[in-house]
């Protein structure tokens, strides 16, 4: 569940940019507008300000960090309101004043003007603050952050202990704007306030972990800037997946929602596969079908009778069943016995579209790059960063430095859309790249990825496109655990505990 707000009253915008598209916008916005960037500067300050004396409206104590360029300088602008407003203030400088240039150098002598103090040593920062404030490195930084920025970083951490609230100005330094990677540490902020573009690296990687409540605010800025410089991805927003989600007519049958056939459960593993197949019932699938081990069959559908469950031997075929499919979800629970393969060349060798997850995406991982099955062109592949490392050869590390990067690489490389699970999930095909900002941390359990699997088969086989299936898919799995984690908390929360939720999340209508 995203901590998220406005503070200029316009919806959160959909486009994400990275730290160079950032800076390309705030030129834009002084050439558009004829704003200074003195003033850009203090609307910044300003609305950090705000957000945080919102947030911790008894405190009275204040040590702010500044470093050396623009985002040390709404560093002096909080620091000056801050002091105005009666709060007791110092900030801590890793760059003299005499060596800003520009707004910021301005906004440090205003600070001083104002009584402020400013000293040069870390020594005992931060022990006495009831807030603190990173005003470091904003956007600014592409390298491993070391030296007095690595000991600074290091100090407003570990006042975490001491419950002292912690405010990221525009981004927690240390965090890559674009990736969401941490070049050596990163701040752990409490309150992050952003400004103008919504950085990707906020939303993706590690920036969850280091963003706390996320607050936004345009400043004002212009929506022709916004035409000029395209973001590098964008939000999948609830009014897409209403969209997708149009109501169904009085006179609907159940052929009309289409057919989904699950492959996988293998022997032990007949879970996998049942929470694929419910997650597409609920989805709103007309008719679900599982081939998995014959251990299963029987069960399954004593326990969810709307199954129609087919035991399927190590020599069996289940052409037919493939056949009558609108989509194949192919993988949860599929192992990587003589069982699992055969079921795989099976489903590769059909010509219904299918979500390739979980095993299914190993066994992929195994065909030669030779192989025309590797790009198929109606295909969904589910990889978690682990998986995704084994598609593209590379380590699961190289992945999530860059996970836009890899999404990319992966539709490309396999011509499919491709659903890049985590902590901000990219969905992406050649030219897109889409990332959902619904979900919560308690849905880091085994299973989950199994239930968004049939999701997006179910959504597909109702006639919603591939690209749109992934990215409302993703949303609404996201949503339901959301709802369920609200209505029990994240923790213990099961893929199973989502099915229930489900339904409100695509019926909005009936939800509203």
């Amino acid at each position: 569940m995203w901590a998220c707000r406005l503070m200029s009253g316009l919806e959160l915008p959909t486009g994400c940019y990275d730290g160079a598209g950032v800076r390309a916008l705030d030129q834009a916005f002084m050439a558009e507008t004829g704003v200074t960037g003195d003033a850009l500067m203090r609307w910044a300050g300003e609305s950090a300000y705000r957000a945080l004396a919102e947030r911790w409206p008894n405190a009275y104590s204040m040590r702010v960090f500044c470093g050396g360029g623009n985002n040390a300088g709404d560093g002096y602008v909080i620091a000056r309101l801050a002091l105005e407003a009666g709060w007791c203030v110092d900030v801590i400088a890793l760059k003299p004043i005499d060596e800003l240039q520009g707004a910021a150098r301005r906004a440090a002598d205003a600070f001083l003007v104002a009584g402020g103090r400013v000293q040069l040593t870390l020594a005992h920062a931060g022990i006495h603050a009831e807030v603190v404030v990173d005003a470091l490195l904003g956007t600014g930084v592409d390298r491993p952050v070391e030296g007095q920025y690595a000991d600074a970083i290091g100090a407003i951490n570990q006042t975490r202990s001491r419950a002292v609230g912690i405010v990221a100005v525009d981004l927690p330094s240390g965090l890559d704007a674009g990736t969401g990677s941490i070049h050596g540490d990163a701040v752990r902020a409490d309150l992050t306030a952003t400004f103008i573009g919504l950085k990707l690296g906020l939303m993706i990687g590690d920036g969850p972990a280091t963003v706390g409540q996320l607050v936004f605010d345009d400043l004002g800025a212009p929506s022709a800037i916004f035409d000029l410089h395209p973001p590098i991805a964008s939000r999948i927003s609830a009014t897409r997946a209403q969209t997708a989600l149009a109501p169904r007519v009085a006179t609907a049958h159940k052929n009309d929602h289409g057919r989904v056939h699950c492959v996988g459960g293998n022997r032990g593993m007949g879970g996998s596969i049942r929470l694929a197949a419910e997650g597409a019932l609920r989805t709103g699938s007309g008719l679900v079908s599982v081939a998995c081990h014959p251990d299963h069959a029987s069960a399954m559908s004593q326990a969810r009778p709307e199954l129609m469950a087919a035991g399927v031997d190590a020599d069996g075929d289940e052409r037919d069943l493939n056949t009558a499919a609108d989509v194949i979800v192919i993988g949860p629970g599929l192992a990587g016995d003589t069982w699992a393969e055969r079921r795989f060349a099976s489903a590769m060798a059909s010509d219904k579209p299918f979500v390739l997850d979980a095993d299914g995406l190993n066994w992929l991982a195994c065909v030669p790059e030779s192989s025309a099955h590797r790009r198929r062109g109606d295909w969904i592949l589910t990889p978690h960063p682990g998986e995704a490392a084994r598609l593209l050869a590379c380590s699961t590390g190289d992945v999530v430095r860059d996970r836009r990067a890899s999404v990319l690489e992966l539709a490309r490389r396999y011509d499919a859309v491709v659903v890049l699970k985590g902590a901000g999930t990219l969905v992406a095909d050649s030219d897109t790249v889409m990332i959902n900002t619904t979900g919560n941390a308690g849905m880091a359990v085994g299973g989950m990825g199994d239930v968004l699997a049939g999701i997006i088969g179910s959504l597909w086989a109702q006639g919603v496109s591939a690209f749109d299936a992934a990215c409302v898919g993703a949303h609404i799995h996201g949503a339901a655990g959301d709802a369920a984690a609200l209505d029990g908390g994240p923790r213990g929360l099961l893929p199973s505990d989502l099915l229930p939720y489900l339904r409100d999340a695509v019926n909005p209508s009936h939800s509203a």
